[in-house]
């Protein structure tokens, strides 16, 4: 069963209308892939980590999940869903963000 998933253009309207801090953004890349650009907001938990951080997922609202291009972030997703989290997948992941012109920060330590 797939997860629900979104575009880009509709994870950037969530993050404008709730600011960032009101969207639940986990990437779930690598540390160096994250460190090179990602999402504004997002926090990581790499996708080796998922089963051992599923509280990390929890939140008022669905978990925003977000790879580079989409594929992790979905079975992370598939995975969350059979424990019971809301979770929604970005389509295209990080490049797509970057592809549409959005900016990505770089350098930041992983929340």
């Amino acid at each position: 069963m797939a997860s629900p998933e979104i575009s880009v253009e509709e994870l950037a309207t969530r993050l404008e209308a709730a600011g960032e801090a009101g969207v639940l953004l986990i990437d779930v890349r690598e540390v160096d892939e994250y460190r090179s650009g990602h999402v504004p907001g997002a926090r990581l938990v790499v996708l080796g980590n998922v089963p051992d951080d599923i509280d990390a997922f929890r939140g008022d609202g669905p978990a925003h999940l977000i790879c580079r291009s989409g594929a992790r972030s979905m079975r992370a997703c598939e995975f969350l869903a059979g424990h019971g989290v809301d979770a929604v997948n970005i389509a295209g992941g990080t490049m797509a963000w970057q592809q549409s012109g959005r900016a990505v920060v770089t350098g930041d330590s992983p929340s």
